[in-house]
């Protein structure tokens, strides 16, 4: 491939970034902005996973969540002294700010103060890393092709613990795939959304997809998948993501109330993990997720060692694990995954990147499981396994209570299984 053909196509995958899923999997459905004291009362999340009772235990403390976005405005009321020193994949300036607001709202959602009555993140005892991207498609930023990718490897060579990819694109690079690869032989553990194209195309979105990432799904208050939420063997697990305030624009002068996107969904499934590895700092990654599946929110019939392909493991409850002891961290080593040894060289705490799949090879998936898009020049084989249906779960997120409606198609064993 030239190096001009390169080029080309990495402005494709900038372009599919920007523009497929309400770009970045964020702001999708605004609503008016919101009087700043209105905020936390909208997070309606916080109440039902019963915060006060976490916070109790622990609030995020000795985490640090890197947010691979479009920077982080680290002067806002709720991020004053939660934002580190990140770093500009763009190559523009060496700054971390934010042009969009994409970014600064998902580093809110995860370590937000509340201060002055901004968001109120779910583990507001993390510190944010920020590295910037410019998959916003912004004209005043350089136009890195490999900015995701430099971005990725960045936060892997870090202090971070967790690695928040609130965006998606539908192809895929080498460098991608390496770069994740690379920041799962850190021991990193990587959150993406699965993408906002649930009720259009369905395509399978990365880096979401890939066997090292975590894919979440969007939820309502109800428990309910949204229908812009992607649907498929990706999803490995769904956290609250309709009716999300965040900031409205790069102006930071007002919140708007009802947002929704995979994006706010994957902050808050990172912000859950950042509590859970604060209760257990000694835990692997591999047994921070293992928890996070054991005890998200699920119908009583559902069979043990299935997922859904609307929900994957269920719906994100921190409050489950810490404040009732449910999920069990198992083997330090088994990636929950792919139920396989990822133990690093050296007893490190990271899963052993899976080996590239036979380029060609096709890749067995239900009926309601996403296809890769790739182009010729990138055609690798993409995720696969069996998932079911299964689109609404309704649940109090913090409390021993949960109803289930099954919208359709049974469960199936999803050993994940994904070749990148």
């Amino acid at each position: 491939m030239t190096a001009g053909t390169t080029r080309r196509l990495r402005r494709r995958v900038t372009c599919a970034v920007a523009l497929v899923g309400a770009w970045a999997i964020g702001f999708v459905g605004l609503a008016p902005a919101a009087a700043a004291e209105d905020i936390r009362a909208r997070q309606w999340y916080l109440d039902a996973m019963h915060v006060d009772k976490i916070w109790q235990k622990t609030r995020g403390e000795g985490i640090k969540v890197a947010v691979v976005d479009t920077g982080v405005n680290a002067s806002t009321p709720a991020l004053r002294g939660q934002v580190l020193k990140g770093v500009d994949a763009t190559k523009t300036d060496g700054k971390t700010d934010d042009n969009s607001g994409h970014g600064t709202t998902m580093a809110e959602l995860i370590a937000g103060t509340g201060r002055a009555g901004g968001i109120q993140g779910l583990a507001p005892g993390v510190k944010i890393i920020p590295f910037r991207t410019n998959i916003s498609g912004s004209d005043e930023l350089k136009k890195n092709p490999w900015d995701m990718e430099d971005a990725i490897r960045a936060a892997a060579d870090s202090d971070a613990q967790i690695i928040n990819m609130s965006f998606a694109t539908p192809y895929k690079t080498d460098r991608l795939i390496e770069a994740v690869k690379y920041a799962h032989s850190k021991g990193k553990l990587m959150f993406a959304g699965v993408g906002n194209e649930g009720d259009g195309d369905n395509v399978r979105r990365f880096p979401a997809a890939f066997p090292e990432v975590v894919g979440v799904a969007a939820t309502d208050s109800e428990g309910t998948v949204g229908d812009f939420s992607q649907h498929g063997d990706s999803v490995d697990i769904a956290a609250p993501g309709e009716g999300i305030p965040g900031w409205c624009n790069a102006k930071f002068d007002g919140y708007c109330i009802n947002q929704q996107g995979t994006s706010h969904a994957t902050a808050i499934a990172s912000a859950t993990a950042a509590l859970i590895w604060s209760y257990h700092p000694d835990w692997t990654a591999n047994q921070v997720l293992r928890v996070m599946f054991e005890s998200a929110g699920r119908s009583e019939g559902w069979k043990p060692g299935t997922t859904s392909s609307y929900l994957g493991h269920g719906i994100v409850r921190p409050g489950a694990h810490i404040n009732r002891g449910l999920g069990k961290p198992g083997d330090p080593n088994i990636n929950p995954l792919t139920n396989e040894n990822s133990a690093a060289p050296g007893g490190g705490s990271s899963a052993t990147p899976a080996a590239p799949a036979t380029p060609g090879a096709s890749a067995p998936a239900s009926s309601q499981a996403p296809q890769d898009q790739t182009t010729p020049a990138q055609a690798v084989t993409g995720s696969s396994g069996v998932t079911g249906g299964g689109s609404s779960l309704g649940l109090v997120l913090g409390g021993a209570a949960v109803v289930v409606v099954v919208a359709g198609g049974a469960f199936y064993f999803a050993r994940k299984r994904r070749t990148a």
